[in-house]
């Protein structure tokens, strides 16, 4: 590769002029050290403190980072955080500090993809339709979503207590319009609720339909940089505010989620983190969701154990498998607008390797969601006959941690559809991940996700139809009996 001057570039060189920006606002001045990124800015650029570069992650000795097999995005999100490991806390005195309640604007970040600007990181997250790649956003989405806790949880002078945040849960991810891969996009998110170990966050894809008079100024001075970026008083404006700022309500196209936990670094055990103390209505609104969310899995886990000796002699139990015993005894007369769980069966399966670990040795939770998604959705694409639509991830539940070196399976099938409304009929897809050691002749469950996807409206009015899928064992209807009652709100 070569400058416009001629002379050829090394690799590292020609990736410090691509990549997207990050806006990291730093939670007070006493902390922003934390966030600022150790490598040198290009000559012809002056980023404010808080930027960090996609592309300076590539800068770092290979033999201190997990891998370079992640985006660009997760890896400067990894980047952000690296100061907490190499920087001492203080030891024992560290760990036993008192906590202090924070903000939701403390731990609040926010990534921008000049998609439209940026050839090299368009083409990372393009998929064959020229749509946006749903399962790397979604990558991302957890690498962010773990930069926000572990800000949440660092002390005030920027350093982090000894302790370990994994994901426990995604809640929800819900794709609210469509999301273009050539015009400019950002992921705005901060910790919203926060019990005694665990914390929610919420999340938003933001994607503007038009360009605002503010936002075509900064462009018009910006325009001799090859990146740009605006940077928004985030400590002063809640995460609301941010989206009516420049950004009309509908332009958030996606919104997710995310629960994560505290796990002593030394016992394992569960830990206390800092309260947050919302300060905004809107804040206070998310707070008062995020808490009734809560409430409700207690309810639901309580709900499920005494649902689950009822379930032998239910009715609903029954009928689910009226239709699929006509299968496998009389196959000949089946319905032929159906088909049998069993037969839309998927699976892959692969061999855990070092570049796809997190900071904290152990596969990548967003990596795991990434492959999962683009199985549910090649499983999808071959159920329907056409390219699927994703419409929102139900949940995802991390049941067990995913080490380097183990063998990871991972199997998805149809559950149910809902063809109710014939112009977006339903597809509801569960994948399991399962950790198989054959050395032990074992195999453990390590994760759960929940897919709903749908097809194009288009393909609709040419007269296609979406089958019904029936259950043919008793564990099946139970599955299918569970996810339809876990979609439906507690009476």
């Amino acid at each position: 590769m070569r400058s416009s001057a001629g002379k050829l570039l090394s690799h590292s060189q020609w990736m410090r002029t691509r990549g997207a920006r990050f806006h990291v606002p730093a939670p007070s001045c006493d902390s922003q050290k934390m966030w600022k990124s150790t490598a040198p800015p290009p000559p012809d650029e002056n980023p404010d403190q808080n930027s960090i570069d996609a592309g300076s992650s590539m800068r770092r000795p290979i033999s201190l980072w997990p891998g370079m097999y992640h985006s660009p995005v997760t890896n400067a999100l990894w980047e952000a955080r690296r100061n907490m490991f190499e920087t001492p806390t203080g030891g024992e005195d560290a760990s036993r500090s008192e906590l202090a309640a924070k903000t939701p604007s403390r731990s609040r970040t926010s990534i921008l993809y000049k998609f439209s600007s940026d050839f090299v990181l368009r083409e990372q997250y393009r998929n064959p339709w020229n749509e946006i790649r749903t399962g790397k956003l979604v990558e991302d989405l957890d690498a962010l979503a773990g930069t926000i806790s572990f800000k949440h949880c660092s002390s005030g002078d920027g350093s982090a207590r000894s302790m370990i945040l994994v994901t426990a849960s995604v809640d929800r991810i819900i794709m609210k319009r469509p999301i273009r891969v050539d015009a400019d996009l950002s992921i705005v998110g901060a910790v919203t609720w926060v019990g005694r170990s665990s914390m929610e966050m919420q999340l938003q894809v933001i994607q503007s339909q038009g360009i605002s008079v503010s936002l075509c100024l900064t462009l018009r001075k910006m325009s001799s940089l090859l990146i740009i970026y605006i940077s928004f008083p985030f400590e002063s404006v809640d995460m609301q505010d941010f989206a009516d700022a420049n950004h009309p309500s509908e332009s958030v196209a996606l919104e997710a989620n995310f629960t994560f936990v505290a796990r002593d670094a030394k016992t394992g055990k569960s830990t206390p983190i800092n309260p947050v103390m919302p300060e905004t209505e809107h804040e206070k609104f998310l707070w008062k969701e995020a808490e009734e969310r809560n409430k409700l899995r207690k309810q639901k886990r309580a709900q499920g154990k005494e649902e689950q000796e009822k379930l032998k002699d239910l009715e609903r139990l029954n009928d689910l498998l009226a239709e699929g015993r006509v299968f496998l005894d009389m196959p000949a007369l089946a319905d032929r607008d159906s088909i049998l769980i069993k037969d839309t069966s998927h699976e892959n399966s692969l061999i855990c390797q070092p570049q796809q670990r997190n900071i904290h040795g152990r596969i990548f939770g967003g990596f795991l969601m990434r492959k999962a998604f683009e199985l549910a959705f090649s499983n999808a694409y071959t159920f329907a006959g056409v390219s699927p639509r994703f419409l929102e991830v139900d949940r995802v539940d991390f049941i067990k941690p995913v080490d380097v070196g183990n063998f990871l399976r991972f199997k998805s099938r149809i559950l149910y559809t809902e063809a109710t409304i014939s112009a977006e009929p339903l597809i509801n897809i569960e994948v399991v991940a399962h950790v198989t050691s054959p050395e032990l002749r074992s195999s453990e469950v390590s994760n759960r996700f929940y897919f709903t996807f749908s097809v194009r409206p288009e393909a609709m009015k040419d007269g296609m139809k979406i089958r019904n899928v029936v259950p043919g064992t008793e564990e099946e209807a139970r599955r299918v009996i569970e996810r339809m009652d876990a979609e439906r709100p507690i009476s």
